[in-house]
């Protein structure tokens, strides 16, 4: 890799936060005519050579624009005009990334699809959103699934292979290139996890993906010896949003297509990393079995988005790395900072955000000296105008009392996708519900209980998943690696009671469900807790439903489990 650093100046990155027309549908323009070191490499995909070792590829943010015009050129070609929705199903990592690029200079509408959906889900998920064409990996499941009805064929169905291989020697692109967007242009649409009926769409548009994330042009570590790891599923709002941040500040970037271990830390090794960015499933195989020492040695700071993740990981992942005296002590100059020793550990910053709050909203910030404060999510970022706990009817909560979790913030989405109704039904008093149950302390913290879906509804009132996996993780972790907690039917045909489904550490397989039942729950006794009615034990990965960005299927551990109390 180049020696010379990517990282945009100081004074540039001041300039991108000051722009009237930036967003989410223009970064890239933005981040090449500011960085003086637009040659240098800053985005690295990675593969195996002959021998198994990794290498790394390096495009500079020249290399990305040039990748972009050939593959807008080719939608061009093939029709593709400004407002017009256009499939993208392909392996995560770089190549969703270019599509995006690509489609949004040409003012069209990339419709991110996760490549792991189910095909009949993601046929019925096309069709909605009413895509002109899709461009996919293997084209021959959704051709055979289109001959069943071929009125709902979208124009094309190609490879993305052959995007690839695009001869653009002869092709032209639109005047004006790139596209002009307007500041409520829609410039992505992203789906949830669809485990039941058809996915939500949620809208993406220019300037509201990229409000509140100005801050980050000035805040987030972005010093010459800075390398971030994206973990992130790049379909998802959270993978568009560090790869914007990342283009913007110049900051070298290794993008990643897989989120298991045994690919991660291999590369972690070869890139070490100063920060990793991912969702909780990535932290939870990092923080489990023995630690990756060699890979983390440089971490200082570790990101989770999306869900927030458990103390039970954390406080493991936080011993790791070291932490530079400047990003301890910010108000340090630079050559005082560089006389001072790091820190050993690192931070975890646990930013609980989601595709429809534009951004993560709240951070809490965990390091190796923090006391332990379970489900503290911390204070709202600035760009909250406001941030409420409210009753069913739009009332404001008093301190400590739980309830739905709203905020008021311009990074919110437009809405849904041809769905006014649905947008409507997570609107109240003028706020966003963000659709997780929370209570707030009397200094302005707030704390993540539960998503509302899944809240458990005991006879006696109720219960929160989150707190109890919570206790399952950080106090009965020599025996539990992973869990998840869910409601079903009491036997008394009164509520629900709460059960667990647990993943064993290695050295605890001789554990029996009744044993670890009867220590959970004196835990939670002592946290004074809901107690669990049962514990089922996953042996195989099928007991342990995983969606297509690592999360736990809670609905579907709740159809498994119905009658099994």
């Amino acid at each position: 890799m180049s020696t010379t650093s990517s990282i945009a100046p100081m004074p540039a990155r001041q300039q991108l936060m000051t722009e009237p027309d930036l967003g989410a549908g223009n970064f890239l323009e933005y981040a090449i005519a500011a960085n003086p070191n637009r040659t240098v490499p800053c985005f690295f995909s990675h593969a195996e050579d002959h021998l198994g070792r990794v290498t790394l590829r390096g495009h500079s943010l020249l290399d990305l624009a040039e990748l972009r015009d050939r593959y807008a050129m080719w939608y061009h070609a093939n029709g593709v005009r400004p407002g017009e929705p256009v499939g993208v199903v392909v392996a995560e990592g770089i190549e969703p990334l270019l599509h995006f690029l690509a489609l949004t200079a040409l003012g069209a509408i990339p419709t991110m699809v996760n490549d792991a959906m189910r095909l009949d889900v993601m046929v019925r998920y096309l069709n909605y959103v009413g895509v002109v064409g899709v461009v996919a990996d293997d084209t021959t499941r959704l051709a055979s699934a289109y001959r069943g009805d071929p009125q709902s064929r979208p124009r094309f169905l190609a490879l993305a292979a052959e995007v690839q291989a695009f001869d653009s020697a002869s092709a032209v692109l639109p005047a004006p290139y790139p596209y002009r967007h307007r500041l409520d242009d829609v410039v992505a649409l992203i789906h949830s996890s669809g485990t039941t009926g058809t996915p939500k769409s949620t809208v993406l548009a220019h300037r509201q993906f990229w409000d509140g994330k100005q801050p980050r042009m000035v805040r987030f570590p972005a010093e010459p010896y800075d390398r971030l790891m994206s973990l992130m599923p790049h379909t998802h709002a959270g993978g568009l949003s560090y790869f914007l941040t990342a283009a913007l500040l110049g900051l070298p970037t290794v993008i990643m297509g897989d989120w298991r271990r045994v690919v991660v830390e291999p590369v972690m090794e070869a890139f070490q990393p100063t920060m990793v960015a991912s969702f909780p499933r990535t932290f939870v195989e990092l923080a489990t079995g023995e630690l990756p020492v060699k890979g983390a040695a440089r971490v200082h700071s570790w990101f989770n988005t999306g869900d927030s993740a458990h103390y039970g990981h954390i406080r493991r992942l936080v011993q790791l790395g070291e932490r530079p005296a400047g990003l301890v002590k910010p108000w340090l100059l630079p050559s005082e900072a560089a006389d001072e020793a790091p820190l050993p550990g690192s931070q975890f910053v646990d930013g609980l955000g989601s595709s429809e709050m534009g951004m993560a909203l709240f951070g809490g910030l965990t390091t190796p000296e923090t006391p332990r404060n379970d489900r503290c999510v911390g204070r709202p970022l600035e760009v909250v105008r406001r941030a409420a706990i409210l009753d069913v009817n739009g009332e404001e909560l008093p301190d400590g009392t739980v309830g739905l979790l709203a905020v008021d913030t311009p990074s919110r989405t437009p809405g849904y996708w041809k769905n006014p109704r649905l947008t409507s039904s997570f609107e109240l008093s003028g706020y966003w519900l963000t659709g997780d149950v929370a209570r707030k302390d009397p200094d302005g913290v707030f704390y993540h209980l539960d998503r509302t879906v899944d809240v458990i509804d005991t006879a006696a009132g109720p219960a929160y998943s989150l707190p109890i996996e919570e206790v399952l993780l950080a106090d009965c972790a020599d025996v539990v690696r992973d869990c998840s907690v869910v409601g079903v039917p009491a036997p008394s045909g009164v509520g629900q009671v709460p059960v667990a489904v647990v993943q064993l550490q290695a050295d605890a397989q001789e554990w029996s469900p009744e044993a670890i039942l009867k220590r959970a729950n004196e835990e939670l006794a002592d946290a004074g807790l809901a107690s669990l009615a049962e514990v089922f034990v996953a042996r195989t990965p099928a007991d342990f439903p995983l969606g297509p960005t690592g999360k736990v299927l809670k609905r579907e551990l709740r159809t498994r489990l119905a009658t099994a109390v």
